[in-house]
């Protein structure tokens, strides 16, 4: 009798260090289900609202996940402002007076703890299902985002600058940028995708409309209009030709030589990409749903769980 309540104790331990193991250090899609089972719709709503009223916030609140994982993880360090403590990655080369939407992430927080009652969903997961949530909305792909991150209590406006591809990088710099985060050159080509909704500033493309030899001649004449060789650097031009809407016209374009960035025209420019963005321009529901993978993929780039960061009661701040 005794050996079998002892082996009764060990097994209970063991299937809790199993579920605290799993419950605290992955991530789940059913994570906040008894929390809060109202806080994913609460946040589509918002999002809804938001591209409902301007086409562009979907891709700016795709971009900001995208550039919150590619700073030490997915852990919405990119939302925090510039404070005594934290060097804000607003103030980074990729984000100063481009990345926008937070506004919005603000009106998502306060939706969500209303609906929760309490502060249990994180700014960082906020931004995830955001970014699900705008593709959708713009007619792409939906996918089941993975849930549990907590939002850091540090930025770095340092790894920001290093961290995020740049506009003019080469194919070899975006395949090894992309490999330093876990991804390969499918997900980078296929991430790069997200191009397909929003637009570029000036500043961004003018050395590649200018100096470039791999660009559609009747094409780059036309952005000129737009970006001049001198002033103009915030004047915008959409990223693809259909840019409100999440189809493969980005694949296209670039097939075409028609990308805006020297950075997107370097995955279909005789390297080891041009069959993957070949096959993208031809076939969009192969497009959605690798989109769809590697969307799942980057979410998942060290995400703070169990006792690490915390849930931050005002995105823009440390509690």
């Amino acid at each position: 009798m005794a050996f079998y309540k002892h082996f009764s104790v060990v097994l209970y331990a063991f299937v809790f260090a199993t579920f605290a193991t799993t419950a605290f250090s992955s991530l789940s899609p059913d994570y906040y289900d008894y929390s809060c089972p109202n806080a994913l719709s609460t946040i589509r709503s918002v999002v809804e609202a938001a591209v409902q009223k301007e086409k562009r916030m979907g891709a700016s609140l795709l971009r900001l996940h995208f550039h919150d994982c590619f700073v030490n993880g997915c852990d919405g360090s990119i939302l925090l402002d510039p404070s005594p403590t934290i060097d804000s990655e607003k103030n980074a080369r990729p984000n100063f007076k481009s990345a926008r939407g937070f506004e919005v992430v603000d009106e998502i927080k306060q939706a969500v703890e209303a609906a929760c009652g309490k502060p249990v969903v994180s700014c960082a997961d906020i931004l995830a299902v955001a970014a699900r949530d705008s593709v959708v909305a713009l007619g792409g792909p939906t996918w089941e985002v993975r849930l549990g991150r907590r939002d850091s209590t540090t930025a770095s406006r340092e790894a920001a600058d290093a961290n995020i591809p740049a506009p003019f990088f080469s194919l070899s710099e975006l395949i090894n940028n992309f490999k330093s985060h876990g991804l390969n050159d499918k997900d980078l080509v296929v991430l790069s995708g997200g191009h397909a909704i929003g637009f570029a500033s000036c500043a961004t493309f003018r050395d590649h409309i200018y100096n470039d030899s791999n660009i559609n001649h009747r094409f780059a004449k036309e952005l000129k209009y737009i970006c001049p060789k001198e002033g103009g650097d915030s004047n915008l031009a959409p990223l693809d030709h259909t840019a409100a809407q999440f189809d493969s016209a980005y694949f296209s374009d670039l097939v075409h030589k028609k990308g805006i960035l020297h950075s997107d025209q370097e995955l279909f420019n005789g390297g080891s990409t041009d069959a993957l963005v070949k096959r993208y321009s031809q076939n969009s529901l192969a497009f959605h749903k690798d989109f769809a993978k590697s969307m799942i993929k980057m979410g998942n780039i060290k995400p703070l769980t169990g006792n690490k960061g915390e849930i931050r009661l005002d995105c823009r701040k440390v509690n």
